[in-house]
């Protein structure tokens, strides 16, 4: 690499960084912000290029920051390194909207429960199975995530009511997400919710909603009136 062009990086790297320090990302547009975060992870080079092509591929800063690491280095120039930094900002972001929600909201309604979910499994490229387990006083005790599909091995009543027993949870909410981005339930959604409501009227313990998620939209059965 010729000095004049290293220098012409350093120096645009420093105002980029700059920047930030002083507004955070107001005014930056999508490939700018991608673009500082290939920064860290990329010495010398110019990472303008590679932050637009990320946002091409991806369509858009959300894209990105949800793609997967095999999917990230398929951008030339975004290696290993970069593409687990970039999934260790979606986690973190997980982490905080999580502490967030338990912390400031209460999860009282579809609503309020969507804004948390969609964070956590909406954008998930593969199907996720949850459950939330809350107290006598509507908060929550913890969430329990698994990764497959919904059916019977995976969402079995007898795991999920132990959980609730042994935590002293007062009623759950299950919930999973549809990759596909319709929250439409099907029949083994429907079949499964049933299910779970009866188990949980044998034991004391109620299902109160089976919410259904994409990115943007939501599902709940309670609300069509299948629970």
């Amino acid at each position: 690499m010729k000095l004049e062009q290293l220098k012409n990086n350093n120096g645009h790297r420093k105002r980029l960084r700059q920047r930030f320090l002083k507004s955070g990302f107001e005014g930056f547009l999508d490939y700018e912000i991608i673009e500082l975060l290939l920064t860290f992870g990329t010495p010398m080079k110019d990472c303008k290029q590679m932050g637009k092509e990320a946002i091409q591929k991806f369509r858009n800063l959300s894209g990105v920051i949800n793609a997967s690491p095999d999917e990230l280095v398929q951008i030339k120039g975004i290696g290993e390194s970069n593409s687990i930094f970039i999934k260790v900002i979606k986690e973190i972001n997980k982490l905080l909207t999580k502490e967030k929600v338990e912390q400031d909201v209460r999860l009282d309604s579809p609503d309020a429960l969507f804004n948390f979910l969609k964070e956590k499994i909406g954008s998930e490229k593969k199907e996720h199975f949850g459950v939330i387990f809350f107290d006598t006083k509507h908060n929550i005790i913890f969430d329990d995530v698994s990764v497959g599909v919904l059916n019977a091995s995976l969402v079995h009543p007898r795991e999920i009511f132990k959980k609730a027993i042994l935590n002293n949870a007062s009623y759950v909410i299950v919930t999973h997400n549809h990759p596909s981005g319709d929250p439409t339930p099907s029949d083994e959604d429907i079949n499964t919710t049933k299910r779970l409501v009866e188990a949980g009227k044998i034991l004391g313990i109620t299902v109160v909603d089976h919410l259904i998620v994409t990115k943007h939209r939501y599902v709940s059965l309670k609300e069509i009136n299948l629970i």
